[in-house]
């Protein structure tokens, strides 16, 4: 292929924490995300802009705010066939774009092909979707139909109603390795990538559904990791006063069961082992996906992103899954891999400590291709922190769900109801796992106050009515 652009790998998991790689947490081995963060820069201070699939995956392809677009939580919605998105942008830049995996940007019923007019009018060319765990026991795709073939998916139904009945335990898929669904979308990656001869430059996202519980990665993955080993769940049961907070975080706390007793401190490590069985699966797909782009010879001019949509809690605070602010569900994984990068050997492995927000992914790669983005939209290219990690990327960074609001800079993390009040306060500095509430501290009526004022001119800024366009 003889084009001086590079092509582009955006790489994105499905509710994968912060901490769940070797170079963040120490906890999960990761050795190919490793090597993407030693050759380029990880970014520690990444949120996402909703802490829940459907809204963040739509912020993140339109470079909008739940408040621009009014999705403020999960539910059944298809992002119209005429919005602009950075996908467009990219294509549009000569790129022939692929999609392979989950994209939720459209409702999980029915037949997910019968959609695919909405995901090429989004910006992709090729495309095999998948649905989530959940989505894949009621929604026929390309893989469910396989499964269907091979008579594993009511194999699969079944055992997924089963854990639900059951209190939802970690345990190994019943699916063979071969046919689960984060292997599925690797190995459609790599068989599209290995066979790839058009002379375009060529942009593949590929989007794993895991780790998004059930927690049944399947063997040998499953019992690669001991519960003894797993990092213990944080207790924040004699400090956070839930009556003190009149939003989804308390509502969540409320039903938090910490402090946990020796059963439950059991299920939440084995929980957590086969998270991390799972993470290191999906990690093995990258490295075999690198491998072959290395060997058609075009890893060096390749772009490399990789990040997820939003964390997994895994027990902190007494909670599972995601849906509000606290940093195991607000806080993902950034790496930002590229041949300028890999080039300056001087520099060594690059750390941004910048607040930045996970829909900056978009107008990055679209500089980075040569593109232009002629919408209006909110997310901002890293390329300059990417050249230079010292700088300032954004003074804050913002998040949404449910209509509360949370405003986060380098130390302070500020939540809102859906009133626009004020309601916790943490210290990241000092108190990095979110135990104390700092708002009612005296000495800290002035930073609320700034900071109430930062966020709701920055709101007043980031205003667009949809309806109009």
């Amino acid at each position: 292929m003889l084009t001086d652009k590079p092509n582009i790998l955006f790489i994105m998991t499905d509710q994968q924490r912060a901490d769940a790689m070797g170079c963040s947490g120490g906890w999960v081995k990761t050795p190919n995300l490793d090597r993407i963060a030693a050759e380029g820069v990880r970014f520690t201070n990444a949120v996402t802009t909703s802490p829940v699939c459907v809204p963040a995956r739509i912020s993140q392809v339109t470079g909008l705010y739940p408040h621009n677009t009014h999705v403020w939580n999960n539910f059944r919605h298809d992002l119209p066939a005429e919005t602009p998105t950075w996908w467009q942008a990219i294509r549009d830049a000569g790129y022939h774009t692929s999609l392979f995996g989950k994209s939720h940007l459209h409702r999980h019923t029915g037949d997910l092909r019968d959609r695919e007019h909405l995901i090429h009018a989004y910006g992709i060319d090729d495309v095999d979707e998948i649905g989530g765990p959940r989505a894949s026991t009621r929604c026929l795709s390309y893989m469910t139909e396989e499964w269907q073939q091979k008579e594993l998916w009511d194999i699969y139904k079944e055992d997924y109603a089963e854990r639900f009945r059951n209190g939802n335990p970690a345990r190994s898929s019943p699916l063979p390795l071969e046919e689960y669904a984060d292997v599925y979308v690797g190995r459609l990656a790599k068989k599209y990538l290995a066979g790839y001869d058009r002379d375009q430059p060529w942009f593949c996202h590929v989007s794993f559904g895991g780790p998004h519980e059930p927690w049944d990665a399947p063997e040998p993955y499953a019992g690669m990791y001991s519960p003894e080993d797993m990092p213990l769940p944080i207790d924040s049961s004699k400090t956070l006063r839930k009556e003190d907070m009149p939003g989804v975080i308390g509502k969540k706390l409320a039903k938090s069961q910490l402090p946990f007793d020796n059963q439950q401190m059991q299920l939440m490590a084995a929980r957590r082992a086969n998270y991390a069985g799972n993470v290191t699966l999906i990690d093995d797909q990258i490295g075999e996906i690198l491998e072959v782009v290395e060997n058609r010879g075009e890893l060096d001019n390749t772009v490399i992103v990789f990040s997820s949509d939003h964390g997994e809690m895994n027990g902190d605070h007494g909670l599972v899954h995601k849906g509000h602010f606290l940093n195991g569900a607000l806080r993902v994984p950034l790496l930002v891999r590229t041949p300028a990068t890999v080039s300056d050997t001087h520099r060594g492995t690059s750390v941004c400590d910048a607040p930045v927000e996970w829909f900056d992914i978009g107008p990055t790669l679209v500089e980075m291709a040569g593109g232009e983005l002629a919408h209006q939209q909110f997310a901002r290219s890293l390329s300059p922190v990417i050249n230079e990690p010292n700088r300032v990327h954004r003074q804050f960074a913002v998040s949404e769900i449910s209509r509360e609001i949370m405003i986060m800079d380098k130390r302070w993390k500020l939540i809102f109801n859906r009133h626009g009040n004020p309601y916790l306060l943490f210290d990241q500095f000092n108190d990095p796992d979110e135990t104390v509430n700092r708002l009612h501290d005296p000495e800290n009526k002035e930073l609320v106050k700034k900071m109430q004022v930062d966020l709701f001119r920055y709101l007043v800024q980031t205003q667009v009515d949809l309806s109009e366009k």
